[in-house]
């Protein structure tokens, strides 16, 4: 069985690291450099930039914030905002990114996602994607969740099961998923959407959304199956380290990457 990966997330504005409830009411979380920094040297297995107001301002990530923090990170490096097309990729790429994560631009124009996986292989393109529940089913319907773009602020119309689907077949090689529903409100992933979207498709899943307690993370990755858990408010505001939660999900019996000593990362 391959670990479970530990992924903090830099949610990105005005060149700060913010982190709000349901994607409002944003407070600022520190530097984006020094955090990432950070979170290199406590062990994370992964770090997430994302760049939230890119797409709604109709403009680029920080390019110069994710080269900063290229440069002091030793762990693969996911970039994402406003990216909407494969030379922009490319840039990120030699900036230092891993990965890079598409979101409203492959809503807008999904073959995005083939012609970047065939340039650059299924390994370097994360399907970000941000969901809601849908509230008026009707009785005895089964329950439905609706994708947004632009920072969650614009309602597709696309059903989630299917759009995952999708991503897939386009050629993404992994899934980001946001719950929109459980975003900072520290009260747990929205794990039968997780469950959903993990069985829907054969790529990795990464958890987004709610984490508030380390219980939160382990029904994350067992009740919803996901491949890694992304998380922010618990460890930007220190109720949690990297520390503590590999070895509460180790004790729990998951296969977890062991914390890495901070001389042997230089």
């Amino acid at each position: 069985m391959l670990a479970k990966r530990i992924i903090p997330c830099l949610d990105v504005r005005d060149g700060r690291v913010v982190k709000g409830t349901q994607f409002v009411n944003l407070r600022d979380a520190g530097d984006p450099v020094e955090l990432a920094d950070f979170y290199n040297r406590e062990g994370a297995d992964e770090l997430v930039f994302l760049d939230i107001t890119a797409s709604a301002e109709g403009r680029r990530t920080i390019i110069d914030v994710v080269s900063k923090t290229a440069e002091v990170v030793f762990i693969p490096l996911t970039v994402g905002g406003g990216i909407d097309s494969p030379d922009f990729i490319q840039e990120l790429l030699q900036c230092g990114a891993d990965k890079v994560s598409l979101n409203t631009a492959a809503l807008r124009d999904p073959d995005l996602i083939s012609r970047s996986a065939e340039r650059f292989g299924s390994q370097c393109i994360v399907a970000a994607i941000d969901a809601r529940r849908v509230d008026n089913l009707k009785p005895g319907e089964t329950m439905r969740w609706d994708v947004f773009s632009h920072g969650g602020r614009t309602n597709t119309g696309r059903d989630l099961i299917e759009w995952v689907r999708e991503t897939e077949q386009r050629g993404a090689g992994e899934i980001l998923l946001t719950s929109m529903d459980a975003d900072g409100t520290l009260a747990g992933y929205d794990n039968e959407m997780l469950a959903a979207v993990t069985d829907a498709v054969s790529i990795p899943v990464i958890a987004s959304g709610g984490a508030g307690k380390l219980d939160h993370l382990y029904d994350a990755l067992t009740i919803g199956n996901a491949h890694a858990v992304l998380a922010a408010s618990i460890l930007h505001f220190g109720t949690y380290s990297i520390a503590d939660i590999k070895e509460f999900l180790a004790e729990k019996g998951l296969p977890i990457r062991p914390v890495r000593e901070a001389d042997e990362q230089e």
